[in-house]
């Protein structure tokens, strides 16, 4: 593989550039749709699409004797452009599969055009939990950890460290709305409580307003119910303010390890940080992640890894099946099993992906012995407790 030039994709992303000509009925189509200019952009962005690349080539660039094509596109955080760029690409333009998709608006959009259009999509980056709720069909699988299971893994473990009373900084918009109403059913089936919350736009970039009442709210941990370029801000300015030197814990429930790259081990340390995947956990990780850093110059965050897999898992699929035909790979997918870079998964009926998480806690600065050496194991999580049982998600597809 070359070199990404970042510059290039940039514009051809945000174009939807290359995606032109319908594939032939012999190729294969996949389709990264993600963030490559706003928060989510260093998360996902244009290391989502070599990511894909990535399994592509490792995958030979063909299976099942079709060549494989990639093309992609910003949809600038707005879920109705995803929509949009999702049936073109689906009805017009001879997409097979579409991956990434960060954002839960725009992860929910689209996996129903996915059901309606019966197209496969692979959910890399949304984290809402109702994915694999009421909406849920057969095509659409989650490959990001999803707010239920970053609720349970990080609100249980601060609640049993004596954070008993939390406050919520939450973005305004799905995501925001899922993590804070997942992690507060957690929160309250541990014994603590939610004494007070306040919104944000997504685009805020000067949190003292919020941040002065989550200070002044008496709590013992202030939630941040946010992503991105948010949460890094949250972060920053509330060591600004001195609230972690005050004696208030900070939960950051969906975070990525470039935003502790952004952040500065200073300002994060101790921040609690439940994942599926750290390029550090395992040889295989290891591997991947000195790869990655060897294309885009960073290692890869869990929505990156997500994308990889979940793109090399549809291959694998497709080459079993013989076939691209969308019904008969959506089951082939969850008869397969799914390597999660050494950590074995699997694929329920109603989409969600499985496999153990990990909770992390950011290493001091001192802690810190080489690049990207962010995080120290606080506990293994297995699935069956990371993730909500399917009976309680509601999905109406049969068990």
């Amino acid at each position: 593989m070359t070199k990404i030039s970042y510059g290039a994709m940039a514009v051809a992303a945000a174009l939807g550039l290359g995606a032109a000509a319908p594939a032939s009925a012999d190729g294969i189509k996949i389709g990264v749709l993600g963030d490559q200019s706003n928060v989510a952009s260093d998360a996902g962005g244009l290391g989502a699409i070599a990511a894909a690349k990535m399994a592509i080539a490792d995958a030979g660039g063909k299976v099942a004797g079709m060549p494989i094509e990639i093309v992609s596109a910003d949809f600038l955080t707005k879920p109705d452009n995803a929509v949009q760029i999702a049936k073109r690409w689906y009805e017009s333009e001879g997409v097979d599969a579409i991956t990434d998709l960060p954002y839960s608006g725009a992860g929910l959009a689209v996996q129903n055009v996915a059901g309606t259009d019966k197209k496969i999509a692979l959910i890399a980056g949304a984290a809402t939990s109702d994915i694999t709720g009421k909406g849920c069909n057969l095509y659409a699988t989650q490959w990001s950890d999803d707010t239920y299971s970053l609720a349970a893994a990080t609100g249980q473990a601060a609640v049993a460290a004596g954070g008993k009373k939390w406050f919520f900084l939450t973005a305004d918009y799905a995501l925001g709305d899922s993590i804070q109403r997942d992690a507060t059913g957690v929160i309250k089936a541990a014994g603590g409580e939610v004494i007070g919350s306040v919104r944000h736009p997504l685009d805020t970039r000067d949190f003292s307003s919020f941040l002065l009442q989550a200070q002044g709210s008496g709590a013992n941990v202030i939630g941040l119910a946010s992503v991105g370029a948010n949460t890094i801000a949250e972060v920053k300015q509330a060591a600004e303010f001195g609230i972690p030197q005050g004696g208030q814990k900070l939960a950051g429930f969906l975070v990525f390890i470039t935003d502790i790259h952004g952040i500065g081990l200073q300002a994060a340390q101790h921040l609690y940080n439940a994942e599926g995947f750290y390029w550090d956990q395992n040889d295989q990780a290891r591997a991947f992640g000195k790869r990655f850093m060897a294309e885009i110059g960073r290692m890869p965050s869990k929505e990156q890894a997500a994308t990889y897999t979940a793109v090399a898992h549809y291959l694998k699929a497709v080459a079993a099946a013989g076939t691209k035909d969308p019904t008969i790979v959506a089951h082939k997918m969850q008869e397969l099993p799914v390597e999660y870079f050494g950590r074995k998964g699997s694929i329920r009926a109603d989409g969600r992906v499985l496999y153990d998480m990990s909770l992390y806690e950011v290493k001091t600065p001192a802690e810190s012995k080489y690049p990207w050496d962010y995080y120290k194991l606080v506990k293994d999580i297995p699935a069956e407790k990371a993730f909500r049982p399917i009976a309680d998600g509601g999905c109406p597809i049969p068990k």
